[in-house]
């Protein structure tokens, strides 16, 4: 299955199980906004990160952009704790994460806590924990300040998201305790 795919097989779950939040995100990215990102950032995105933002950019509106926190976005989703982020929540990120030598701790180029080749898609709010694509293949990994970061741990993009529907279905079918569906939203306990 594409990222396109699996994205919107996401979508078309959220739309259905938790319609208030599904009708929060807002649209997509264009070509022109994903352009200038990549010559901010100085890195040129996976095929993969830049169909998804095609699909939804999901940044936050201007005036609900907390400048008290690292990483902001919509809450509840995809879980409790993180959010997808968007073009210019990805960016910041990266620019706190980006090092001049390309990798951080730079005496540590085959385990680093961090490569400039991984662009964040997903964060808590302070920015210690989330998920990456790296941009050399695809692969989804994961990073916890203060501990060893995951690399493979989905090969795709459109892995990782197939796991976001499945929780999605669990969910929707009183399957997992820690989340249910009311008024339209998930709702986290």
């Amino acid at each position: 299955m594409s990222v396109a795919e699996s994205w919107s097989r996401v979508m078309r779950l959220l739309r259905e199980h938790a319609p208030a939040d599904h009708a929060d995100l807002p649209g997509p990215a264009t070509e022109q906004m994903l352009a200038a990102a990549e010559e901010r950032m100085g890195i040129s995105l996976h095929g993969d990160l830049r169909t998804w933002l095609l699909q939804n950019n999901l940044d936050l509106p201007e005036k609900d952009v907390d400048d008290e926190v690292a990483c902001c976005g919509f809450d509840g989703f995809p879980d409790e704790g993180s959010f997808f982020l968007g073009i210019r929540a990805m960016e910041g990120l990266y620019a706190n994460r980006s090092t001049s030598c390309g990798f951080d701790p730079p005496d540590q180029p085959d385990h680093p806590f961090w490569r400039n080749e991984w662009i964040p898609f997903l964060s808590d709010q302070d920015g210690w924990t989330g998920k990456f694509i790296d941009v050399r293949d695809g692969r989804v990994g994961r990073w916890f300040v203060g501990e060893p970061t995951v690399t493979g741990e989905y090969e795709s993009m459109a892995q990782y998201f197939d796991s976001v529907a499945e929780m999605l279905t669990r969910i929707a079918e009183g399957r997992t305790p820690v989340c249910r569906c009311a008024d339209g939203r998930l709702v986290w306990s």
